[in-house]
C-alpha cells in the first residue's frame, strides 16, 4: 500500500516535463549544467583575452591597423548581436506561454542575427587577409603587400592574437545557430545543414582559410543527428531557456573583443 501510494506521488510530480528534480541552488538540472559549461568555457575567453592584451601592453610598437571601414562593418556585427539577444529573450517568453510558433520565430531570427555576424565577419577576414594580415597556416594567394602585410611579418602577436580570440568567438556563434536549429527545427533542421555544408564546400574555393572552417558545419552536423537520432523529444521552454544562457554568453564574450581588439587597435589619423 506504501509502495503505491509513493509510485502516485511520483507519477504526479512527474506530470509536467522538467519539474520534478531536485533543485540545485533553485535551478533545475539542465541550468546547472549549462553554468557550469560556461564557466569552464569563459576561462578560455579569458585566457586569450588576457594574452591579447598582456601583448598590447608589453609592447610599445603594437599595431593600431583598423581603419574606419573595419571599424563601421565591426559596429554592424555588434548590433547584430545585440539584436539577436532580444530576439532570443523573446523566444524565451514565448516559449514560457508555450507559444510555440512564435517560440520558432523568434529562434529563427536570432539565427538570421547569428547568420549575419558570421557572415559580416567572413567578409572582415577576407578583407584583412588579402590586405596581407595573415599567418603562416593560411593559404598564400591572392595576399598583397602593405601595412597589413608588414605587421604580420615584424609583429606576428597581433595576427595571432586578432584571428586566435575571433576565430575561437566565431566557432562558437556557429555552434549557437546550430544549437537553436535543432531547439526550434528538430529533426528538420538536418537537411538544410547538409546542403549548407555540402554547398560551402564545393562552392569556397581550396585556397581560401574559409574552405577548412566550413568542416564545422559538417562536424555540428554529425553530433546533431546523433543527438536528433539517439534521443529524439519535443524541446520545452527549459530547453529554449537553456539555449538562450549560451546564446548570451557568446554576445557579453563579444562585447569584451569589440572594445579590446577592435577599437582600441583604430587607426587614428
Amino acid at each position: 500500500m506504501a509502495d503505491a501510494t509513493l509510485q502516485h506521488h511520483v507519477a504526479a510530480g512527474h506530470g509536467t516535463a522538467g519539474e520534478f528534480e531536485a533543485p540545485l541552488f533553485g535551478a533545475y538540472s539542465k541550468k546547472v549544467g549549462m553554468w557550469l559549461f560556461l564557466a569552464s568555457d569563459s576561462l578560455t575567453f579569458g585566457a586569450l583575452l588576457f594574452a591579447f592584451s598582456y601583448n598590447r601592453v608589453s609592447m610599445p610598437s603594437w599595431p593600431t591597423p583598423f581603419a574606419k571601414e573595419s571599424i563601421i562593418n565591426s559596429t554592424i556585427m555588434t548590433a547584430c548581436l545585440l539584436s539577436s539577444s532580444l530576439t532570443m529573450v523573446m523566444a524565451v517568453f514565448a516559449a514560457q506561454r508555450r507559444d510555440r510558433a512564435w517560440t520558432r520565430n523568434w529562434l529563427l531570427a536570432t539565427m538570421a542575427f547569428g547568420t549575419a555576424f558570421i557572415v559580416l565577419h567572413g567578409m572582415e577576414w577576407s578583407k584583412l587577409i588579402s590586405e596581407g594580415l595573415t599567418l603562416p597556416a593560411f593559404p598564400t594567394s591572392g595576399r598583397s603587400s602593405g601595412e597589413l602585410a608588414d605587421i604580420s611579418k615584424n609583429m606576428p602577436q597581433f595576427p595571432q592574437g586578432f584571428f586566435g580570440l575571433t576565430a575561437m568567438h566565431m566557432l562558437h556563434v556557429t555552434i549557437g545557430v546550430i544549437y537553436l536549429g535543432v531547439v526550434a527545427f528538430r529533426k528538420w533542421f538536418l537537411p538544410v545543414l547538409a546542403v549548407l555544408w555540402i554547398g560551402g564546400y564545393f562552392l569556397i574555393p581550396a585556397d581560401n582559410v574559409f574552405h577548412y572552417g566550413i568542416h564545422a558545419l559538417g562536424i555540428g552536423l554529425v553530433v546533431a543527428a546523433v543527438i536528433l537520432f539517439l534521443k529524439p523529444k519535443d524541446y520545452d521552454a527549459h530547453d529554449v531557456e537553456v539555449s538562450g544562457l549560451y546564446w548570451h554568453f557568446v554576445d557579453l564574450v563579444w562585447m569584451f573583443i569589440f572594445p579590446l581588439v577592435y577599437l582600441m587597435s583604430t587607426k587614428i589619423s
